[in-house]
Formats: C-alpha cells, structure tokens, sequence
C-alpha cells in the first residue's frame, strides 16, 4: 500500500502588511525622511522624462515611477557599510542608496535639500545624459550608475546579470567579519533567468547575507507574470532553496520597511540570504513618457487604479494626518526639487540657433576619454622582479607542470590573504580533476571553495567579489568550453565593467582554464577559446607553454589589477620541463613573448602546448631555419610587437600555428594585424596551421584529424622551404 505525507517547505514564506496602528506608532523622522526621498525620486524622475522628451537624453530612460516605495522603504533601513545592485531600471534605487550616504539619520522636519543632495542629483542626471560630471563620467547612463564609497555597486543593462556579482559582494563581507549585508534589486522577468536561480542556490548553500529584492511591476516589457510562470508568487522561488521570503505590498513604503527590517534581523544573525517580492507598477512604458496602455498591452483603467494607490499620496496622507507636516509645507518642499532640477538640467543646456535646447559642448566627456580603463596602466606591476630562464639566478631542476601550477597558487595564497580558488571540485579529488589545487587545499582548505556546478553563478560571484575589492578571487572553469556557459558574466560583466564604470576602480580577478583537445572528450570540453576570449577588450590572456614561464605568469596574473585569463593544457599538465626548485616569486611582464628557436628563414608564432609541436616540427625540417615566437600574452593589448617585428623584418615570412578550429581561430586576427603592420616586409602571404572546421569529436581518428598537431606544422614548414 502506498503511503504519502505531506511536506512542508523548510523555510517560510509570509505576507507582510500594515495596519493604521503601524503609520500611528512609526517614528516620525522615519515617515518624513521616507516621504521626502520618494518625493525627490518621483521628480527627478518627471525631469528625466522631461529631458528624454526633447530629445536630450542619448538613449534609454527607464523611469521608476510608481515604484519609489520599495526603494526608499528598503534602502532606509540599511547602513553604510551595506550594499546594493540593481537593473536597468534602479534610478530610485541608486538614489535611494546615495541619499542615505550623504543625509544625517534624524532629520528634525522635513529633510532638507543639502548642498550635498544638489550633488547626489547633479551627478546622477549627468550621467543618465551621459556627461562627464556623472557618476561613471558619462558612460553608464541610465543603465549604470555606480558610486562605491556610497555602497551603490552599480546597476546593470542585463537582466539578473548583476545578481551574481552580489553574492560576490556578500562573500566579502561575511569574510570580512562584519555583519554588513548586501541587497540585489531585479524584476519579475529576472527570476526565470537562469543565473538568478543559480545564486539563490549558491547563496544558500554558502548562508551569504544576501537579499533577493524583486520588484514585482507585473510586466516584463510587455508580458504579463502569468505567462511567464505558473507560479505568480514570485517569493516562493526562494523555498526550494531553504531562502524565506516576505512578499509585501511595494505601494506602501512602510510595509517595505518592515519586511527589510525583519529580513535584516535574519542575515545580520549569520542566517543566510532572504527574499523579498514587492509588489509594485510602473506607469510609464519599459522606457520612455508614455503609458503601457499606449502600446496595448494594459488597460487605462488599470493604470487608473494603480495610480490611485501612489505611495506618495500614502505617505502625504498620513504625514498630514498626523500632523508632521503640513500640505504646504509638502508642497513647497517638492517646489523646491523641482526647481533644483531645473537649475541643474538649464546648466548642461544651451540654445542652438535655431532655437532648440542642446547639451553644451562643455559638458560632453572629452572624446580622448573613449577607450581610457578599457584595462589599467599597469602601475601596480611597477616593484616586480622579472625573470627570465636564461638569465634567472634561482635553482632551476626538471619538475612536472602541473606541480608549479599547485605550488605557485600555494606560495601566493601564503603571502596574500585575498587570494580565493573557487570552482568545481577544486576541494575535492586532492587538489581538483588534475591536482591544480594540491597544495593550496593542503595548506589554505579554507580558501579552497568547491561550488555547485553553476558557472554563470560562480563566475559572477568572482566578479563582485573582486569589484569589491577585498578579495583577489581565483576562478577555475573545469574545461575551456565552460566560458559559454558563464558568457554574461565573463564578456559582459568581468571584461566591461571597469571601463562601463566610468574606468574607475580595479578587476583583480583572474580564471584558469585547460584545454583537453587528444583527450577524447568531445566537441563541448575540447576548443581552444583564445580567439573568442580575445575579442573582449578588457580580459588580460595568457598562455604559459613551459614550468618555468607559468609560475612568473601566474604570479604576474595575480599581481595584476585587470581581469586575467590563464589557458592552461593538459598535454602540458602531464609533462615535464625546466622549473624554478624554491624561489616561486618572480615575475615575467606583462607583453613580453619568448623567443624559443632562431633562424633567418621563417617566424612561427605560437602558444601554449604547440609552442613544444613547433619545435618538434622545425627539428623535422632542417633545411629551414625558423625563428620560434612564443607569445605567452595573446590579448591585443599585450601582444608583443617588438619581438614579433625584429623577427619578421629578419626573415620576411611568417607561419601562424594553433591547434584548434578555424571558425574561432585565434591566428585568424593576428595574420590581419601582421599584414596591416609588416605589409612591405612580407616576401609571401601569412601562413596558418589551424585545426579544422568542425570541433574535435570523440572517436580518436576523428579527434586527430580535427586538430593540429607536429605533423601539420611540419607540412607547413615544407611548403614555406619550397617558396
């Protein structure tokens, strides 16, 4: 006979409402100073529109009006020290966020427009029109507004893109022993995003102190929560997770307030994230001045009834009622924003002549600023020691590969406490899948962090935890193809941010990742990603081919405040070669490549495992003499020009060599910027040895004829002698 139970979920879920009794005991400078921003935010928000109306505004206007009230109720209750992210729509936020940064804590009346919050207003609507007054200097606008010392990390254009990121931020400070918390503010249509679920997960299973803030606006553009999902509750995501959630009416601030302050109660206490939904609307469009009802997808009366319970009008009401302040005087106080808006905006315009507003010149960013931050100046390198095999004074013996890439992890892990490993099975295994981790889980098990298998997560937990700063995260994706899976995170986030930011702040974040082509494990765990990861301009790349190169890269790599991308291979991992024997300190600089053989014939440039298949190759072919590049930094920013320049110039003919596919080749870009560059010094065409079309499959006859290997460098060489 089958027998069934019941089953409850392990956390709660509640709804949170308030009564008259609740306004009536609330303390007055918390109703006022809620009322207030609200009031500030709500205009703000008009001028924004007013300002996109006439066209002065360089792209999207994602006002929050109607949705104040969950952000001034939540934010008011944190501190300093907290954080919070948002979406594309988090004007209220941001400023919800920096009004409480620059504002005293009990206000006595109404809170005053302060020179300080003339500021908060002036940069935040710079920086929506994209001038160099903003916040991120004119390069986030109304998606990306970032002010760190105000706790406001930044918001972001993709949708639950920056969810992860805060679980990076909650990361550090749970590390860092203070009860500090962070808050993530996405909508509706974030919570079917795959990486929102991966870090509900990841959050609970680590008890980050972490907030999940929904707002709820009932529409993702245009689609309707209904059909989106058969379960409209949106909070009740968070029980499969053990997370408890509030869902609360987002109209009324102080019943947002209240479930902040009890969802505070719990992740202060060391209990893990929270979730609360707030049910708010929008009333304008997903961008723009007009309504949804415009473009059919509500109803006027719809938005009739929303509007009839504005959280303004709530909060005026029982200010009035209860006599903190008076009609007028609400009135006056929103006259004088308004006005201050004006001002501010009247500041950045001018008439042309033909009598229409313009942004004055003036106020534009200079245009010298477009690529400035896309990566740092590299002055934190500036007291390294550099080292070359050939000239380093250290012991040197023969050792495996893959016991310097444990060693040298270990030996940094010792002298900075920053350094975090995180990935997939990297505790676990003795040292991960290859013994990469070996010796730091021997030594540092604490900063060894295994994780589900989640890449977007992970990754972008990573990445805010090294926007944070405190933290030097090190993270390990299992098999280069895994980059797919974490490419918001990777391309989107980790490589953008510091130039989206306005090119403040640091990216000390560095990923490992091996390439397994000849290992047989098929077209998803086999590609060679340096021609994809190469195209993100903010991502540092680099390839160590010999012991020796990957303990002075690595240490580069993590010395470095830029993201790094260290591609390691399994070929490598197995072999063995000339190392350092106890002096693991060292550097090799940043876009410097080596030079492995000489000959006045042909330049082969290479990387990693084929640097060792071209010199087989070229020990094949002696009637050729081949001058061997091995570039060791393959982004564009760091390729080594000067050592590929002498030896183009000496030998007039170049072969490119890579081991993997056509279609994502690396060699591909870099033949263009040869023949762009060397054009009158080239006696023939760039020569490639590339893998094929299609990815390695898994049968062995098949895996080989889809890469490159000696064979196919030797081939090369002899069609080179034969010119």
């Amino acid at each position: 006979m089958v027998t069934r139970a019941a089953l409850a979920p392990a956390s709660p879920l509640t709804a949170l409402s308030t009564t008259t009794d609740d306004w009536d005991a609330a303390d007055p400078g918390l109703l006022l100073r809620l009322l207030t921003q609200a009031t500030w935010i709500r205009s703000f928000e008009e001028y924004v529109l007013e300002l996109a109306g006439e066209g002065l505004v360089h792209g999207p206007a994602h006002a929050s009006i109607g949705q104040e009230g969950g952000a001034v109720g939540s934010i008011l209750p944190l501190r300093g020290t907290d954080f919070v992210n948002g979406s594309h729509r988090g004007h209220h936020q941001f400023l919800a966020k920096a009004f409480g940064y620059v504002l005293p804590d009990r206000p006595d009346g109404l809170p005053e427009l302060t020179d300080d919050v003339r500021t908060v207003l002036r940069r935040t609507l710079a920086e929506i029109c994209g001038l160099a007054e903003g916040y991120c200097r004119g390069r986030g606008g109304s998606m990306h507004l970032r002010w760190r010392e105000a706790g406001a990390m930044g918001t972001n254009a993709i949708v639950g893109g920056g969810v992860p990121q805060a679980a990076g931020f909650a990361f550090n400070q749970r590390r860092a022993g203070a009860d500090a918390v962070t808050v993530t503010y996405f909508g509706d249509g974030a919570v079917n995003i795959g990486s929102v679920l991966e870090t509900f997960n990841l959050a609970a299973a680590w008890k980050l102190p972490l907030c999940f803030f929904i707002e709820n606006n009932l529409y993702a553009v245009s689609t309707p929560v209904a059909e989106s999902t058969a379960e409209p509750r949106l909070a009740a995501r968070g029980l499969g997770f053990t997370i408890p959630g509030w869902r609360v009416d987002g109209m009324d601030p102080l019943a947002v307030h209240a479930a902040m302050n009890e969802a505070l109660e719990h992740m202060r206490a060391g209990s893990g994230p929270t979730i609360i939904e707030a049910e708010v609307y929008r009333y304008f469009h997903q961008n723009g001045p007009c309504p949804g009802s415009a473009f059919g997808y509500r109803t006027k009366d719809e938005e009739q009834a929303w509007r009839e319970r504005d959280p303004l009008d709530l909060l005026r009401s029982h200010v009035v009622r209860r006599e903190l302040a008076s009609a007028d005087e609400i009135a006056a106080a929103r006259t004088e924003v308004v006005k201050t808006l004006h001002e501010i905006g009247d500041s950045f315009v001018e008439t042309d002549p033909a009598g229409k507003r313009r942004i004055k010149q003036s106020a534009w960013p200079d245009p010298g600023f477009v690529d400035v931050g896309v990566r740092g100046d590299l002055s934190e390198l500036a007291d390294s020691r550099y080292e070359e095999q050939d000239t380093f004074s250290g012991r040197l013996a023969e050792c495996r590969f893959i016991d310097v890439v444990s060693d040298v992890m270990a030996r940094r892990m010792a002298t900075d406490e920053r350094i975090v490993v995180l990935g997939e099975d990297v505790n676990r295994l003795n040292g991960g899948t290859n013994g990469a981790t070996k010796r730091p889980l021997e030594l540092f098990p604490d900063r060894v962090l295994g994780t589900p298998i989640s890449e977007n997560a992970f990754a972008g937990l990573g990445g805010g935890m090294a926007f944070d700063g405190r933290c030097r995260p090190v993270v390990e994706f299992m098999y280069a193809d895994f980059m797919w899976v974490a490419a918001d995170q990777l391309f989107n986030q980790i490589a953008k941010a510091r130039h989206m930011f306005g090119a403040q702040g640091s990216v000390p974040f560095v990923l490992r990742s091996k390439l397994a082509a000849g290992t047989g494990y098929g077209s998803q765990h086999s590609m060679d990603p340096a021609g994809v990861l190469t195209t993100a301009a903010g991502l540092r790349v680099v390839a160590p081919s010999t012991p020796f190169d990957y303990v002075g890269l690595m240490n580069t790599a993590l010395a470095c405040d830029d993201p790094v991308v260290v591609l390691e291979h399994v070929d490598l991992y197995t072999s063995t070669g000339i190392g350092p024997i106890d002096d693991l300190d060292y550097r090799i600089p940043v876009g410097r490549a080596a030079l492995r053989s000489e000959g006045d014939d042909v330049t082969v440039i290479s990387y990693l495992s084929m640097v060792g298949h071209c010199l087989e190759a070229i020990g094949q072919v002696p009637q050729i003499g081949a001058d061997l590049v091995d570039l060791r930094w393959l982004d564009r920013a760091s390729l080594d020009w000067d050592t590929i320049d002498r030896s183009v110039k000496k030998t007039n003919k170049v072969l490119i060599v890579e081991e993997g596919a056509i279609g994502t080749s690396y060699g591909g870009r870099l033949a263009d910027e040869i023949q762009r560059r060397l054009f009158d010094w080239l006696d023939a065409p760039v020569e490639r040895v590339t893998g094929g079309e299609a990815s390695p499959s898994v049968s062995k006859v098949l895996e080989r004829a889809a890469i490159a290997r000696t064979e196919e460098v030797v081939a090369a060489l002899r069609r080179i002698a034969a010119y």
